[in-house]
């Protein structure tokens, strides 16, 4: 067993209080993300995963879009609440963006018509790996993050902005940057609940 590897999933938390604060430079964000694309396994091979990575500016503009596409839809005497939140995701160093290429998806449901209804659940399979495996190497490099998903609410302007393919589904977001504070303790239901040996 590799205990390494078992400490940094360990250290992955959820971290909401973030700062732009330089911790890692984006080189070295670009090289973990790109590994992590390269080696996290999806079925059959298909490598469906597509990531977008938002630095600066270019992340805050992601969160501002967030922010009035919620001013639409939330009671404005509920607003001030989802605006704190929304601003301390704007406050990291960056964005990552997860998604998953339907085009990909759909050859396979073709190609293999017996499993067609499964590619759908075996591609966000695929994507919640990719996110863990990212997640963890952040934060085993001293960053913090947290996973969010304002997709459906967005994602036709995150397209439109990057100028994304239209076949690219938006699965995640994954703000990151320095940890202002530590999360609190986490707590476990018991194993024998949870797990069973034979």
């Amino acid at each position: 067993m590799s205990k390494s590897y078992l400490e940094a999933v360990k250290a992955r938390r959820t971290f909401y209080g973030l700062s732009k604060e330089v911790v890692v430079p984006a080189e070295q964000i670009k090289e973990i993300v790109g590994e992590a694309v390269n080696h996290t396994p999806s079925a059959f091979n298909s490598q469906s995963s597509r990531v977008v990575v938002l630095f600066g500016e270019q992340s805050d503009k992601l969160w501002n879009i967030t922010k009035e596409s919620l001013r639409k839809v939330v009671p404005a005497e509920n607003f001030a609440a989802t605006e704190e939140r929304i601003n301390g995701f704007a406050n990291g160093y960056g964005t990552i963006l997860f998604f998953e290429d339907q085009s990909v998806v759909k050859g396979l449901q073709e190609k293999f018509t017996s499993y067609a209804d499964n590619f759908p659940i075996w591609s966000n399979q695929s994507s919640g790996m990719l996110q863990h495996v990212i997640w963890t190497a952040l934060v085993a490099e001293g960053l913090g993050a947290s996973l969010q998903h304002y997709n459906e609410l967005i994602h036709a302007e995150v397209a439109q902005t990057w100028e994304l393919p239209g076949e690219w589904k938006l699965i995640a977001q994954m703000p990151f940057g320095k940890p202002t504070f530590e999360p609190g303790d986490k707590e476990f239901m018991p194993l024998s609940d949870r797990v069973k040996f034979f």
